[in-house]
């Protein structure tokens, strides 16, 4: 396995806010006032199963600003240029913003009990064309 990085150019993790209320707590996700902000194109939604694995993905226009509100996601993101891997794990105890530039692959794995989801603030709409993608075992990477 090549070396895990705890930063690769392009790759950013953001401490977010959590406000706790008696009827349920509030969960920061992006601020349009933040650096990190590029714009708004989309939010979406995606699940992943416990132990399934979705990737790896290469979005050549679009950045990722992803947050895991409910479940435990591993994310592995790879840099061809550096042919290095960074890897963090979100969710409710670790509870920050993933941030990934272009031309960088990506691929998580639900690794929670029961439901894991995400949340994309993307900064462009869905293109279909924009993105590569690869079959899992095309990155030597060995998911745990």
């Amino acid at each position: 396995m090549d070396t895990i990085k705890h930063h690769i150019k392009g790759v950013s993790l953001t401490p977010l806010k959590v406000i706790p209320h008696p009827k349920g707590e509030i969960r920061h996700g992006l601020k349009s006032s933040e650096e990190s902000f590029e714009g708004f194109g989309e939010a979406y939604f995606s699940q992943i199963l416990t132990n399934e694995i979705k990737g790896w993905k290469k979005h050549t226009k679009m950045t990722l600003n992803l947050v895991v509100p409910v479940g435990q996601i591993r994310f592995v993101v790879f840099s061809e240029l550096n042919n290095e891997f960074f890897e963090t794990t979100l969710g409710k105890t670790n509870y920050q913003r993933l941030t990934i530039q272009p031309n960088l692959w990506v691929a998580f794995q639900g690794i929670g009990n029961g439901l894991n989801l995400l949340l994309n603030l993307a900064n462009i709409e869905h293109e279909p064309k924009e993105a590569d993608t690869r079959d899992i075992e095309e990155v030597n990477y060995q998911w745990v």
